[in-house]
C-alpha cells in the first residue's frame, strides 16, 4: 500500500481520499478550509497544516482544486518539500495553455507533473467510477496507470501531449454547458405554451440527438436532410412561441449566426453548417 497526499478537499477531493483509505493506503490531507477535511480524518486520514507536511513522505501527490492560480500556490508552497521522483497529478478543470507551461516549469525543477481532469460526480471519486483523461510522458503515464485504474472506472490515455487532457475536459464541459443551456430554451418555448416542465421532458426520453453524430453532420459535406433556410425559419418559430427572445440562452445567438451563414450564401445546405468553425 501506499502514501498519498490528496490536496483540496472539495466534493470530489474528499470522495477521492475516502476511497484511497477503503482501498488500504495511508492518506494525507490538505484543505485551505481545514475544516472541510472532517469527513476524511473522521475514516483515519491524517490532516496536514500545510501542503508541505501534506506531501511530506508521500509516494504520489493528487491535485483537486479550482483553478490554474490554486494550482501554482499549492505546488509553490510544497515544490521544495517534495520526494525525489514523486509525481504530481493534477485533477483540476485547467487551461491547456498554462498546463503546458506548468509542465515545462516544473521538469526544469526535477518534477513530474501530469494533468488528470476527470469526468465525475462525488459519488464516481467515492465509488472509483467515472472516467479519467490524462497525457503526457508516456512512461510515467504507463507507471501510474495501476494506480489511477484503482481511482476510477477508466484512465483514457490521450498521448504524449501534456495539454492534450485539459483541452478534452473543456469540449466534455462545453457540451454540457451548452447541452443544459439548450434544454433552458426548450422548457421556456413549452412551459410559454401551457406545458408543464414534466411534459416538456418526456419527449428526450425517446428522441434524444446525440452530441457524437451531430459532430459530424457540422463536418461533413453533400446534400442536405433538413435545408438552413428550413432550420432558420423553425428557429424563428422557437422563438416567437417563447415570447421572444428576452431570457432565452441560446437560440438568439443560434439565429444570428444562422443569418450569417444565409448571407453568405449556404441557405440550401444542411443547416449544420452554420455551426461550422
Amino acid at each position: 500500500m501506499a502514501t498519498v497526499a490528496v490536496i483540496g478537499m472539495g466534493l470530489l477531493g474528499v470522495g477521492f481520499a475516502q476511497h484511497l483509505i477503503e482501498a488500504g493506503h495511508t492518506v494525507r490531507v490538505w484543505n485551505r478550509t481545514a475544516s472541510k477535511c472532517g469527513p476524511v480524518a473522521a475514516m483515519g486520514g491524517v490532516v496536514a497544516e500545510t501542503p508541505a507536511d501534506c506531501v511530506a513522505g508521500a509516494d504520489r501527490v493528487h491535485l483537486v482544486l479550482s483553478e490554474d492560480a490554486a494550482v501554482d500556490l499549492v505546488i509553490d508552497a510544497f515544490a521544495d518539500g517534495l520526494g525525489d521522483g514523486v509525481p504530481v497529478i493534477d485533477h483540476s478543470t485547467n487551461a491547456p495553455a498554462k498546463v503546458g507551461a506548468r509542465v515545462e516549469r516544473l521538469a526544469a525543477r526535477g518534477i513530474t507533473y501530469l494533468h488528470a481532469p476527470v469526468f465525475m460526480a462525488p459519488v464516481n471519486s467515492r465509488s472509483a467510477t467515472g472516467i479519467m483523461l490524462i497525457s503526457g510522458d508516456p512512461a510515467r503515464i504507463g507507471a501510474l496507470k495501476p494506480a489511477l485504474s484503482e481511482m476510477t472506472g477508466q484512465v483514457r490515455d490521450l498521448g504524449a501531449d501534456p495539454t492534450r487532457a485539459a483541452t478534452v475536459k473543456l469540449t466534455g464541459n462545453a457540451m454540457l454547458v451548452v447541452v443544459t443551456a439548450g434544454m433552458g430554451d426548450v422548457l421556456r418555448i413549452g412551459t410559454a405554451n401551457g406545458m408543464s416542465a414534466a411534459e416538456c421532458l418526456e419527449l428526450f426520453e425517446t428522441f434524444a440527438p446525440t452530441p457524437g453524430p451531430a459532430g459530424k453532420r457540422i463536418l461533413k459535406d453533400g446534400p442536405p436532410s433538413f435545408e438552413l433556410t428550413m432550420a432558420r425559419k423553425d428557429v424563428r418559430l422557437m422563438i416567437e412561441a417563447a415570447g421572444g427572445p428576452d431570457g432565452m440562452l441560446t437560440l438568439p445567438a443560434i439565429a444570428a449566426r444562422m443569418d450569417e451563414a444565409l448571407a453568405a450564401g449556404h441557405g440550401d445546405e444542411d443547416f449544420a453548417r452554420f455551426a461550422r468553425p
